[in-house]
C-alpha cells in the first residue's frame, strides 16, 4: 500500500460507511394507504419524529378502491386500513401477513368486548388491529331541511331517504349518497325488511327498485365530496360516516359561515363498521409497519385523531381523554339501546356479490 492509498484508505472507510448509514435511512420509508381526512397531521408529523422514519401518506375514499390496488399482488404499501367485511374477503385472498404481537405491547390497550365482535372477519385477530369504528347515518342542515319538510321532517328514520315523497322535496337543496355498494344497498335491503347481508340476487332487484325510484332526486354519489359540501351549505341532506359529520359541523364553525351541520342514527338500525389497521403479505417494510401501528395504540396519540376525525376509538384506555363533545354524543358513541339496533356486515358469496355490483351500475346511472 503506497502512501497516497494509505491516507486516503480512512477516508475511503469513513465515505463507505456514511453511504451506508445513508442508504439504510433511505430504505427505511414507510409507506401508509388510509381514508380521507382521517388522522391529524400533528399525528404524522410527530410519528415522523418518535420513529426517525421518512412516511409517505396517500389516501382514498372507497374501500373498492383499496381492494383494487390490493388485489393486483403489490399495492406498493406497507400499512392499509380496510373496513371489517372487505378485511375479511382479503384474508381470505391471502393479501395479508399475520401480526407479530411481539412487535405491539400496546395492544393490552385495546377493549376485549370490541376485538371479539371483531373476531367474525378475523378470527383470532391475527391480521389486523381496529383504528376507529362508527355507522352509516343520516347528516343534515336544519334549517333547509325544516323549509323543505316542515317541524316534523323524519331526520331520525331512513324513511327521510327512502320515501320518494320526502327526497323530491329535499331535491331542491342537495341529497348525496356513499358512492358504495357495499353499504347503500343493505341499507335498502334492511329498510324492506330484509336481510342486509342477503345472498338471494332477487332481494337486489327489490332494494334497486326502491333506489332506482328515489335515484331522480339524489344530487350524486360520492364517498368524500359531501363532507365539504355539506358543512358550506352546497347540500342539505347526505347519507355517511357517522364522525364525517362531525368534521363538516367543525368546519362550519371554523368558517363562520352560518350553517349547522347534525346527524342522527336512525332508529331502524344502521350498520356498524371497524376500520383496520393491516400489513399486506408484499409490504417492503414490515417490521416499521408494526412500529406504525404500535404507535396508534398508545392512548395519548389516539384520543386526539378521535376528537379531530369524531369517531369513536377501540382504546379502552383512551375513552376518558377524547373531547366529551364525541364521547357523549349517542350518534357517535352509540347507547346500549342503539347499540341493540346496529348490524354488522358479511361478505357475500360471488353470485350475490355479482347481483348488487350489476344494482349498483344500473342504480348511479339511473336505469
Amino acid at each position: 500500500m503506497n502512501r497516497l492509498t494509505r491516507l486516503l484508505a480512512p477516508l475511503l472507510a469513513v465515505s463507505l460507511a456514511a453511504g451506508v448509514v445513508q442508504a439504510q435511512a433511505e430504505q427505511r420509508t414507510l409507506r401508509v394507504y388510509n381514508w380521507f381526512d382521517y388522522i391529524t397531521p400533528q399525528t404524522l408529523t410527530d410519528f415522523q419524529k418518535d420513529s426517525q422514519l421518512k412516511l409517505i401518506y396517500d389516501i382514498f375514499d372507497t374501500n373498492e378502491a383499496l381492494e383494487a390496488k390490493l388485489l393486483t399482488g403489490n399495492s406498493g404499501y406497507d400499512v392499509v386500513v380496510p373496513s371489517n367485511v372487505f378485511l375479511a374477503k382479503q384474508i381470505e385472498a391471502g393479501v395479508f401477513q399475520p401480526l407479530d404481537r411481539s412487535k405491539l405491547p400496546n395492544w393490552q390497550h385495546l377493549d376485549p368486548a370490541l376485538m371479539k365482535l371483531i373476531e367474525a372477519n378475523d378470527p383470532g385477530n391475527k391480521f389486523a388491529v381496529p383504528y376507529m369504528y362508527g355507522t352509516v347515518l343520516i347528516g343534515f342542515n336544519p334549517a333547509k331541511v325544516k323549509a323543505a319538510l316542515g317541524d316534523t321532517a323524519p331526520v331520525d328514520s331512513w324513511d327521510l331517504i327512502f320515501k320518494e315523497e320526502n327526497l323530491a322535496k329535499l331535491k331542491q337543496c342537495g341529497v348525496a349518497l356513499l358512492d358504495s355498494p357495499s353499504e347503500i344497498l343493505p341499507l335498502a335491503l334492511k329498510y324492506l325488511g330484509l336481510d342486509p347481508n342477503s345472498n338471494k340476487p332477487e332481494d337486489y332487484k327489490k332494494a334497486e327498485a326502491l333506489l332506482l325510484k328515489i335515484r331522480p332526486h339524489v344530487t350524486y354519489f360520492h364517498s368524500s365530496k359531501y363532507m365539504a359540501d355539506i358543512a358550506n351549505g352546497d347540500i342539505c341532506v347526505a347519507v355517511g360516516y357517522s364522525g364525517s359529520f362531525s368534521q363538516a359541523a367543525n368546519r362550519a364553525r371554523e368558517a363562520n359561515n352560518g350553517v349547522v351541520v347534525d346527524m342522527r342514527l336512525p332508529k331502524e338500525g344502521a350498520p356498524i363498521w371497524f376500520d383496520m389497521l393491516a400489513i399486506p403479505k408484499n409490504a417492503a417494510n414490515a417490521d416499521d409497519a408494526h412500529v406504525f401501528i404500535n404507535y396508534l395504540l398508545r392512548p395519548e396519540v389516539i384520543a386526539p385523531i378521535s376528537d379531530f376525525v369524531g369517531y369513536p376509538n377501540p382504546n379502552k384506555d383512551a375513552t376518558e381523554n377524547v373531547s366529551p363533545a364525541i364521547r357523549n354524543n349517542p350518534n357517535l358513541y352509540p347507547t346500549a339501546e342503539a347499540m341493540s339496533t346496529l348490524y354488522t356486515l358479511k361478505p357475500l358469496p360471488r353470485d350475490a356479490e355479482r347481483a348488487r355490483t350489476r344494482a349498483w351500475t344500473r342504480i348511479k346511472s339511473g336505469t
